[in-house]
C-alpha cells in the first residue's frame, strides 16, 4: 500500500502569534504522522479545502516552493522504496526524509574499514576482511549495492555459494561474522537504516561448529618441556611453546614483540595487540631463564623471532608470519614423537595454560577454560584485574 503526503495548517495547535504551524502528514496503512515544515501561516492566509495559500497570503511565492519542494522530496522517496520494493511505514518514511542517510557502498565501507585496519596496524584483521571483501566480490561480482539490499534471501544465496565451493563451516562463520561487523559500521556510519538489518532473522551463530580439542594434560606439558633436540630451530620452538605455556598463554605474535622494556620489577607487562589490554603476570623462573637464555645485547627482542634489522610493520609481519609456520611444523613433528593425543601448534600452549588452571581448581574468575574468540577479552580482563598474589598462587599449579 503507496503512502499519501499532505502540506496541512495544523489548526489543533495555534502559536502564540495566533498562527497555525503548516505540517507535512503522511499517511500509510491507516496510521497518520507529522512532521513541521518549520514555518507558520495565520489561517485566514490558508484554503483549507484546497490545502494551499490563499491568492494573498504574504509571501505566497515562497511558501509554495517550500510546500512544492517537500512533497516532491517525499514522493520521490516513496518511489524509490517502491521501485527497490523495501517496507516502510509513516514514520520511517519522514526520518528517511528528514535524516537522510549518507550514500556509501558495501564496497565503500569494506575499503575504508580495510584502510582503518592497515593504519591501525592490525594488519592480520586487514587481511581476514580483505580476503571476504574478495569472496563477496566473486559471488555478487561487484560490490556497488546499498547495504540495504543485503537482506535475508541474499545472505542464504551467498551461504549456499560458499558451501558449493566447500569451505569449512567455521570459515563461512569467519565470513558472515566479518560482513555482520560491516554491516553494523555502516548502521553506525548513518549509511542505512537500522530497520534493515537482517542478522536479526538470519543467525550466523548457527555457522558455528565445535571447535576440536586443542588443551593437553600437564604430563604432556612436561613431557615437551623436557624433550631433547639437538637442533636449534626446534628447541627456538619448543622454548617459544614453554614460553607461551607459563606466560599466560601469550600467543605467538605478542611473544614476537616482547623486548627487555616489557619486563618490570619481576614482571611481564605488555598490550595485547588483538584486544588493546594491559597484561600484567609475574615472570616464572623458568620463562626468566627462556629470557637469559637468547639474551643478546644487540637485539632488543626478548626471543629471536624479530631482531633490530625488522624495522617496517611490513617487514616485521612476513617475519612473524615465516617463523610461526615453521614453528608449528617443528611442534607438529616433536608432538607426533611423543605420541600426543592432539596436533601440537602454538595454540596448544594458550588452551593448555588456561585449561590446567581450571582443572587444579583456579577459579574461573581468574582464568577462563576456553579460549574462544568470545572469551578471549574476559580472560585478558580478569589476569588484568586481580591482584598479583592471586595470579602468583594460580601460576603455581602450571608444573
Amino acid at each position: 500500500m503507496n503512502a499519501t503526503v499532505k502540506v496541512l495548517c495544523y489548526k489543533s495547535k495555534t502559536l502564540s502569534n495566533g498562527e497555525n504551524p503548516l505540517m507535512i502528514r503522511v499517511s500509510k496503512g491507516g496510521k497518520k504522522s507529522y512532521k513541521s515544515l518549520g514555518i507558520s501561516i495565520n489561517p485566514m492566509y490558508w484554503d483549507f479545502k484546497e490545502n494551499k495559500p490563499k491568492r494573498n497570503c504574504p509571501d505566497k511565492e515562497l511558501v509554495e516552493n517550500l510546500i512544492n519542494e517537500k512533497l516532491k522530496t517525499f514522493n520521490q522517496t516513496i518511489l524509490e522504496l517502491n521501485v527497490a520494493q523495501k517496507e516502510y511505514t509513516s514514520d520511517s518514511l519522514i526520518n528517511k526524509v528528514e535524516k537522510p542517510f549518507k550514500l556509501k557502498t558495501v564496497k565503500e565501507i569494506f575499503l575504508g574499514q580495510i584502510e582503518f585496519l592497515e593504519t591501525s596496524k592490525r594488519k592480520r584483521y586487514a587481511e581476514s576482511c580483505k580476503t571476504v571483501y574478495n569472496s563477496l566480490t566473486e559471488f555478487n561480482t561487484h560490490l556497488n549495492i546499498c547495504f540495504s539490499d543485503i537482506d535475508t534471501v541474499w545472505l542464504k544465496k551467498y551461504e549456499a555459494w560458499l558451501r558449493n565451493n566447500n569451505l569449512a563451516e567455521n570459515t563461512i562463520g569467519i565470513r558472515f561474522r566479518t560482513l555482520r561487523m560491516m554491516y553494523n559500521v555502516a548502521i553506525e556510519e548513518k549509511c542505512v537504516d537500522s530497520q534493515h538489518y537482517p542478522f536479526r532473522t538470519y543467525k550466523v551463530s548457527k555457522l558455528q561448529k565445535a571447535t576440536a580439542k586443542r588443551a593437553i594434560t600437564k604430563a604432556d606439558i612436561q613431557k615437551i618441556i623436557n624433550y631433547k633436540t639437538k637442533n636449534k630451530r626446534e628447541q627456538l620452538s619448543l622454548d617459544i611453546f614453554t614460553f607461551s605455556y607459563l606466560m599466560g598463554g601469550i600467543n605467538f605474535v605478542d611473544i614476537a614483540s616482547l623486548t627487555k622494556g616489557n619486563i618490570m620489577d619481576n614482571q611481564l607487562i605488555y598490550t595485547r595487540k588483538k584486544t588493546g589490554k594491559l597484561i600484567k603476570l609475574p615472570l616464572h623462573p623458568h620463562a626468566q631463564n627462556l629470557i637469559d637464555k637468547y639474551s643478546k645485547t644487540e637485539n632488543p627482542y626478548l626471543l629471536p623471532i624479530l631482531s633490530a634489522y625488522h624495522k617496517t610493520e611490513q617487514q616485521k609481519a612476513n617475519r612473524v608470519h615465516k617463523i610461526i609456520g615453521k614453528t608449528n611444523k617443528d611442534l607438529k613433528a616433536i608432538g607426533e614423537k611423543l605420541k600426543l593425543p592432539i596436533p601440537l601448534t602454538t595454540y596448544v600452549a594458550r588452551h593448555s595454560f588456561a585449561t590446567i588452571l581450571k582443572r587444579s581448581g583456579v577459579q574461573t574468575s581468574i582464568i577462563s577454560e576456553s579460549l574462544g574468540h568470545s572469551s578471549e577479552k574476559v580472560t585478558q580482563y580478569y589476569l588484568d584485574s586481580f591482584e598479583n598474589s592471586q595470579i602468583n598462587k594460580a601460576m603455581k599449579h602450571l608444573l
